[in-house]
C-alpha cells in the first residue's frame, strides 16, 4: 500500500494586504509538522503543492522541519477555491477591503464574524441555485479536485509516500469524495449534489492549519484513514489555528 498525506497550509495572514503570505505562526506550524513527521520516521518520496504562495511557503517550512530537500511538483488542481470571490458575490460590500475590514471591526470578534459570513456565502455557492454568478461553480471545483486526486493516485503507483500541500477546501473535497465513494479507483458515481455539499461543508468547517489527512492507496482504490490530524500542535495551543 502507498500513502497520500494531504497537508493544509499554515496560518495565512488574515486581515493583511497580502493574505496569501504565511503569518509567523504559519511558518512555525510548517516547521513543527516537518519535525513531527521526521520524529515518526515518515520520509516522503515526493511533495506536490498547489500554486499559491501559502502552499509554497508551507512546503518550504515542512521540508526545513524534515531536514531534507525533496522533489516538489506544482499542481494548481490543489489550489483553494476563490473564497474572496464567493464572499463578494454573497456580500458585494466586501469587494472593498477597507469596507470589509470596517464592517468586521463592528464585531468584538472579527475573525468569527468573517467565519459566519464565509459559511453563509459558501452555502449559497454550494446550493447550485446561482452557478452562473461564479467564476468557478461548486461542481467545477469538485471536478478540478477529483482530477488532482486522480493524478496523485497515479503517482502512488511509483512512490510509497506522497505529501500534498493544499488548502482546507480541496482537502475537504478530496475526503468527501472518498467517503462518498466517488474517488478514482472506487468505481462509484456521483452522489446527490446536496449530500456532497453537506459532507464537504462539515469537513471544511473544522480544518486546522497544517493538519494532516491520510489516504491509503491499495487494490480497492483510495481509502480515507484519518482526517484533520493535528497532534503535532497540541503541545503548544498557540499553534492551533483554523484561519
Amino acid at each position: 500500500m502507498s500513502v497520500l498525506l494531504l497537508v493544509r497550509h499554515g496560518q495565512a495572514s488574515f486581515g493583511a494586504r497580502h493574505y496569501d503570505a504565511l503569518s509567523d505562526v504559519g511558518h512555525e506550524q510548517s516547521r513543527v509538522l516537518g519535525s513531527a513527521l521526521r520524529s515518526r520516521g515518515v520520509v516522503p518520496d515526493l511533495v506536490v503543492r498547489g500554486a499559491m504562495r501559502r502552499h509554497e511557503e508551507t512546503a518550504a517550512g515542512l521540508q526545513e522541519g524534515l531536514g531534507t530537500n525533496l522533489s516538489c511538483e506544482v499542481d494548481n488542481g490543489w489550489d483553494e477555491f476563490d473564497f474572496q470571490h464567493v464572499v463578494e458575490v454573497h456580500k458585494p460590500l466586501y469587494r472593498s477591503r477597507t469596507l470589509m475590514m470596517a464592517d468586521l471591526a463592528k464585531s468584538l470578534r472579527p475573525k468569527q464574524a468573517f467565519q459566519e459570513v464565509f459559511e453563509e456565502a459558501t452555502r449559497r455557492w454550494t446550493s447550485g441555485d446561482q452557478d452562473g454568478d461564479y467564476e468557478e461553480s461548486f461542481p467545477a471545483f469538485q471536478d478540478r479536485v477529483v482530477a488532482a486526486l486522480e493524478r496523485c493516485r497515479e503517482l502512488l503507483a511509483s512512490h510509497d509516500t506522497v505529501v500534498v500541500v493544499s488548502s482546507g477546501g480541496p482537502i475537504a473535497m478530496a475526503a468527501a469524495t472518498i467517503l462518498l465513494g466517488e474517488a478514482a479507483g472506487l468505481g462509484g458515481g456521483r452522489s446527490p449534489a446536496s449530500r456532497t455539499a453537506a459532507t464537504w461543508g462539515a469537513l471544511n468547517r473544522v480544518a486546522v492549519n497544517t493538519a494532516v489527512t491520510k489516504v491509503i492507496s491499495g487494490r480497492r482504490g483510495l481509502t480515507l484513514s484519518t482526517y484533520n490530524e493535528h497532534a503535532h500542535l497540541e503541545a503548544d495551543r498557540r499553534l492551533l489555528t483554523y484561519r
